[in-house]
């Protein structure tokens, strides 16, 4: 939200040569802050050292595999980040909508800054809804397990009418309001889903699973971006586009409603619980 917002800004009124300079003194200052963490794996303290013919052997991968495959809801739960299809569909639109559709016009500012402006506003609102979105409604779902997926339900739903209404939107700060809402909803299925993943995988697996969560999700991002492009460059409007990512989203949302049923059949247990 911050980074996006102030890098427009930045950006009109320094030049972009400054934007480029700064963010990098931010990944020097990020690199700092990590150095200082200090993490501890317990499951891994035992296990012998890597060696050179480890990265060859895909039996732990197997493994892994087996282990989503024999609990239908884990591996549901697993394609969850990949039904946020408008995470690669707004890099791409957002950057387009604010040069084409929603410029900044205020006094001294000459066009290409205004563009420039446009899409700032529209990716830092992106990023207000990621910070609201989980702030407001973990606290409502805590770790149950049945609020947890019904949120992630909403958050589909939420998503869908926010790029609906993006389509419409009549000016930049009404179309602000529309990807901060949208993306309120995505943060939500973005962290439930994590929450879901964290309670019900074993510590062993936990690196696997996570893996091939972020490898569906990212397999749909590239896939979103690209069709986006593709379809801005064939002369769709960006309004059409950002209705129809509205649209599109009501897919995962029914998917996800058919999974829940998974749920009903017998009560979910917990990796902790299974333990105790």
């Amino acid at each position: 939200m911050v980074g996006a917002t102030l890098g427009g800004v930045i950006a009109a009124l320094f030049g972009r040569d400054t934007v480029f300079l700064l963010n990098a003194l931010s990944f020097l200052a990020s690199a700092l802050l990590i150095r200082g963490m200090r993490f501890q794996e317990p499951h891994a303290e035992s296990a012998a050292p890597l060696r050179a013919r480890d990265p060859l052997d895909l039996s732990p991968v197997a493994e892994g595999v087996r282990y989503v495959r024999r609990d239908r809801r884990l591996l549901a739960t697993v394609f969850v980040k990949a039904g946020n299809l408008m995470v690669g569909v707004s890099w791409v639109l957002f950057t387009v909508m604010g040069q084409r559709i929603f410029p900044v016009r205020l006094h001294g500012i000459d066009p290409q800054r205004g563009m420039m402006l446009g899409m700032s506003l529209l990716l830092g609102a992106r990023g207000l809804g990621a910070l609201a979105g989980p702030l407001l409604s973990a606290p409502l779902a805590g770790q149950s397990g049945k609020r947890l997926r019904q949120g992630i339900l909403v958050g589909y739903l939420t998503v869908a009418l926010g790029y609906a209404a993006l389509g419409g939107a009549g000016n930049v700060w009404l179309a602000c309001v529309c990807v901060a809402l949208a993306h309120c909803g995505g943060s939500t299925v973005w962290v439930f889903s994590t929450t879901l993943l964290q309670l019900n995988t074993e510590d062993r697996f936990r690196g696997r699973v996570f893996a091939a969560d972020m490898a569906f999700c990212m397999l749909t991002i590239a896939v979103g971006a690209y069709l986006c492009g593709r379809f801005l460059d064939g002369g769709v409007s960006a309004r059409v586009v950002a209705t129809a990512t509205g649209l599109l989203m009501l897919l995962p949302a029914g998917l996800w409603t058919w999974s829940m049923r998974l749920w009903k059949s017998r009560p979910a247990v917990t990796s902790a619980e299974a333990a105790d």
